[in-house]
């Protein structure tokens, strides 16, 4: 039951196009949609959802054409209509033509999905932005639609609700979604939540594909970057890896380049040694009771398991 998306054109009237050749969305996993702001990452959702209408281009959805009923779209935008949290949650069931009982028992499950029991019996206009987009997500939740849609699921929420939901959310959308999008514009967001990852460029796509495969081979350094990585350069190579593999020393076995320390930080529990390596900003973690540079000194830094780039 993928999503396959095949000639998708759509221009906005403030000039930007959107053209995605051929992508397919697969089953059974959270793919995130990440690219920088004005991307084209909202732009794609709402053509998936049919609030867009292309010049060109289908959206499939296990063979067929996709339908309304089959899709759920929880908006940044968020919208309540008069009554008590539970009322908006009904209607949206109500609509979908769900009996009673089994509304009353998806919105139970909903809230207690999303923390919001408690809110239930509340005026939908008395709530904080945080319990707005709570309530927002288990309004879209509680359709458990195959096609599921979350444009920046976790915004305005709270830090210890956003490092909760950034678990729970997608174990939630893997126990009903046959196909889950969620737009994310923190990188940590998309890789914490997603299996399967789209980097949107421009409104084009720079890349696609399983998330531990992207970091193991990104194809590119704007890819490599997109996820995250640190770029270094040697002898005329181009190297990528993620900052939490870094570590002070040398091998004989990794690739090796020159920090130039600009800071050293004691966190407590461990240290962080700040300064720049191959033009590029670099952290580097090391413990406490390590032999730790000064600022102003040149310390050898290990890229374990950097992957070089294509030139």
């Amino acid at each position: 039951m993928t999503l396959v998306i095949e000639g998708l054109r759509h221009a906005r009237p403030n000039g930007f196009i959107l053209d995605v050749p051929a992508l397919e969305l697969p089953a059974g996993k959270v793919t995130a949609l990440l690219g920088e702001n004005g991307a084209g990452k909202t732009t794609l959702l709402r053509a998936i959802a049919g609030l867009e209408c292309p010049r060109s281009g289908t959206i499939r959805f296990d063979g067929a054409p996709l339908r309304t009923e089959s899709l759920a779209f929880a908006f940044q935008e968020r919208v309540f209509l008069d009554g008590t949290v539970r009322d908006n949650l009904d209607l949206a069931l109500r609509i979908r033509g769900q009996r009673a009982a089994e509304r009353a028992a998806r919105i139970t499950a909903a809230a207690a999905e999303l923390g919001i029991a408690h809110l239930l019996d509340r005026a939908a206009t008395r709530l904080s932005g945080g319990e707005q987009q709570r309530v927002n997500l288990a309004r879209t939740m509680s359709l458990r639609a195959p096609v599921t849609l979350l444009d920046e699921p976790l915004a305005s929420l709270d830090a210890e609700v956003r490092e909760r939901m950034l678990v729970e959310l997608p174990t939630a959308l893997r126990g009903f979604a046959r196909v889950a999008v969620v737009v994310a514009h923190d990188r940590r967001e998309a890789l914490g939540m997603a299996e399967h990852i789209v980097i949107l460029r421009a409104g084009r796509v720079l890349a696609a594909g399983d998330k531990a495969v992207l970091l193991a081979r990104p194809p590119d350094v704007e890819t490599a970057r997109a996820l995250g990585l640190v770029i270094l350069a040697r002898d005329q190579s181009r190297w990528a890896v993620l900052d939490h593999e870094l570590r002070l020393g040398r091998s004989d076995h990794a690739p090796v380049f020159e920090l130039c320390v600009e800071q050293v930080l004691d966190l407590g529990t461990h240290a962080e040694v700040l300064g720049r390596c191959c033009g590029a900003i670099v952290v580097v973690r090391a413990a406490l009771d390590a032999e730790l540079p000064r600022p102003g000194a040149t310390a050898s830094i290990v890229a374990a398991h950097a992957v070089e780039l294509p030139r």
